[in-house]
């Protein structure tokens, strides 16, 4: 169907601008984590977040209030969740992954590629992206918690200590 009516179109438009600025409100209240570098649980929000946006401006059926109040319990428990990981003793480890070592003083490991989904070749790719040519120049190359492959030169790993939590890491006391 092409058209309803203007009042419907009219719907759209006050009810679409009043949940986006409620949405944008909402979002800087409950911080920067929200819209930093995602995570698993950070992407599973968002997704959240887009997918009530967009039932409450397309259907009438939800009204302005329902979807607020469903944007505001979003909201709040990734500011809850955000809470809990950093004052709460192993809730961060429950809702993301730890970071991976992929190559450590220069050797791939194996068993850590296969376990993460990942190729030699985009660990590679992520090393020649420094400038390196050779794994032997590399201290480290970590898989973060959000999917982004760091590399680590030799002559930038220091006393490792940026390292800590990253299991088998060199100048990680992680096992």
């Amino acid at each position: 169907m092409w058209f309803d009516s203007w009042s419907e179109i009219l719907r759209v438009l006050i009810i679409g601008t009043v949940s986006y600025a409620a949405l944008v409100g909402l979002l800087r209240v409950s911080g920067k984590r929200t819209l930093g570098q995602l995570n698993a649980f950070d992407f599973i929000i968002t997704v959240a977040l887009g997918s009530t946006l967009a039932t409450i401006l397309l259907s009438s059926d939800v009204t302005f209030f329902e979807g607020f109040a469903a944007l505001a319990l979003l909201a709040g428990l990734q500011f809850l969740i955000a809470w809990a990981s950093a004052h709460v003793p192993g809730a961060r480890a429950a809702v993301t992954a730890r970071p991976v070592a992929l190559v450590v003083s220069g050797q791939i490991q194996h068993a850590q590629l296969r376990r993460n989904r990942l190729s030699e070749s985009e660990v590679l790719q992520a090393v020649r992206s420094t400038g390196s040519g050779d794994l032997t120049d590399i201290a480290a190359v970590v898989l973060e918690t959000n999917g982004s492959i760091r590399v680590i030169p030799k002559d930038k790993l220091g006393n490792g200590s940026a390292l800590e939590g990253v299991p088998n890491a060199p100048g990680s006391h992680s096992a």
